[in-house]
């Protein structure tokens, strides 16, 4: 979702122009004419055009920031499809994901700004991307490696297994945003983990009964047995008292990890802090409706919608860091 940028903020944290909004990017003209602009907004539409539990690429962010955040998207939305969508076996996933990131590398060590479709479109933007910023391939090698795992990987026994895949699945993007936005802070970039970790936590437990139905199951093993929890009460339909009593485990666990997010929220300026601060709202009101909702979750995925927005805007117009901080 794109939230508006609302430029009220508490008096004693007044959200200001700092870090991510006078950084010098190398300005990416979309709306010209150009192969490179033509490669940006291939990204940007389908940064609009998929739903999102946070805002991609939204007019909060400073404006030279948005093509290079919609250009990570798009590769890790074109590879989590890669992995997710359609009828192909999965050793076919999984050599469509080596070829998608091979024709990344490929694409960053050409300088050549060309494509007709919109796979080749978003490579080229990506790779300039990473040329011009000098983001670390390594990152996009461990989103790929991530999404590579939900083809052959369905079940978890422990939360060191869950936060393995969470290190690859998630936290490389929010450490892309933070050197897109300029930032070098091994501080920020654990706390970024964090909420990274927190974020994907959270689309787990919402997509719980979608991922059943895909022979998926995130709660990891362990917690399942401690509470009494089968697979075989899923086949059912139904959330049984063990299984809600797992989530309300997991749910406990990802809020910690939202805790632990919110240095980052803090600790970057200007209009990515507003992003940033939605986004860990929006994450949190989510996880919210999981856990009220858990009997629930076979039948129904909690979402945000239009409605949510005025109160969101309000917590990040009225965000307090925490005391000490």
């Amino acid at each position: 979702m794109n939230y508006p940028l609302n430029s009220s903020a508490a008096p004693n944290d007044r959200i200001t122009r700092c870090a991510s909004d006078q950084i010098q990017l190398r300005a990416v003209p979309t709306t010209a004419a150009g192969a490179l602009a033509h490669a940006y907004a291939a990204c940007e539409a389908l940064a609009r055009s998929h739903y999102e539990n946070f805002p991609v690429a939204s007019i909060l962010l400073p404006k030279a920031m948005r093509p290079h955040i919609a250009a990570v998207y798009a590769f890790a939305r074109r590879a989590d499809d890669i992995a997710d969508e359609g009828n192909a076996a999965p050793a076919d996933r999984r050599a469509a994901l080596e070829m998608w990131l091979r024709q990344l590398h490929h694409a960053v060590e050409s300088s050549a700004i060309e494509g007709s479709t919109h796979d080749e479109l978003m490579l080229a933007a990506t790779a300039n991307s990473i040329r011009t910023l000098g983001l670390p391939l390594q990152l996009f090698d461990d989103l790929v490696s991530a999404f590579a795992q939900d083809t052959a990987t369905t079940r978890y026994d422990s939360w060191a297994e869950v936060l393995d895949y969470c290190r690859r699945s998630a936290n490389p993007v929010g450490r892309l945003v933070l050197r897109i936005g300029g930032y070098r802070d091994d501080g920020l970039e654990r706390s970024s983990d964090a909420l990274c970790t927190a974020l994907q936590l959270t689309n787990f437990w919402q997509d719980f009964g979608h991922d059943w139905q895909l022979g998926r199951v995130y709660v990891p093993r362990d917690v399942q047995r401690a509470e009494g929890a089968h697979e075989a009460q899923l086949a059912q339909g139904v959330v049984t008292d063990g299984w809600a009593r797992a989530i309300e485990r997991c749910v406990a666990f990802t809020r910690q990890r939202y805790v632990e997010g919110r240095a980052v929220c803090d600790g970057v300026g200007g209009r990515l802090r507003a992003e940033l601060r939605l986004t860990w709202l929006g994450g949190s009101r989510i996880l919210d409706r999981v856990e009220r909702g858990r009997f629930a979750l076979m039948q129904r995925r909690p979402t945000l919608g239009v409605v949510d927005l005025p109160m969101l805007l309000l917590r990040a117009a009225t965000w307090t860091r925490p005391a000490g901080s």
